[in-house]
């Protein structure tokens, strides 16, 4: 597979007339707030917290079984989620049991009342986004989140060329095809 071509991108902004108001990024973190909340009430009738869902929804997607890979995964202090792992046991929601291969390792599962209450949690997740996306086209639906993929791998790229200590970050031509306007 060849690489990526080197581009120079688009300028879509300048520092003269930068207003934040009217950037992606604010936007995203705006939007990202709103649906937040959103989701959180929702959740709240549910009776789970913002932490609570999303470790259940971790264990039941197979995403972790420790402790340690479930703050990885969510980027938490391994502190903190043993605290939130304490408080998820105490409600029912999941147990821990010793791996029979290393005794070093407490894998976690989900009870059959955390099965139950992870069950609804991709339901309020689905009803939030497309209330959130009312009057959008599928189309425009399928455009935005193929804008979002090329900017997240984008930022990928950007971080990579820090890590490797590039000065310069390199400009690559997106590996996602632009999708045609409609």
């Amino acid at each position: 597979m060849s690489s990526p071509k080197i581009s120079s991108p688009v300028r879509f902004y300048a520092g003269e007339n930068y207003s934040v108001t009217e950037s992606i990024g604010y936007l995203l973190i705006q939007l990202t707030t709103s649906m937040r909340r959103e989701v959180d009430g929702r959740m709240g009738e549910l009776g789970l917290t913002d932490a609570q869902w999303k470790p259940l929804l971790m264990l039941k997607l197979g995403k972790a079984d420790t402790a340690f890979e479930l703050a990885r995964e969510m980027s938490i202090d391994a502190g903190a989620m043993t605290r939130m792992l304490d408080r998820l046991m105490a409600k029912g929601l999941i147990e821990r049991v010793r791996s029979k291969t290393d005794r070093r390792v407490v894998h976690l599962r989900l009870t059959p009342e955390g099965e139950v209450a992870t069950a609804q949690v991709p339901h309020v997740l689905a009803e939030v986004n497309n209330e959130y996306l009312c009057g959008v086209s599928r189309s425009e639906w399928s455009q935005l989140k193929n804008i979002l993929q090329r900017m997240l791998l984008n930022g990928q790229r950007l971080q990579t060329d820090k890590e490797e200590g590039q000065n310069e970050p390199q400009r690559f031509e997106p590996l996602l095809p632009a999708v045609p306007r409609t």
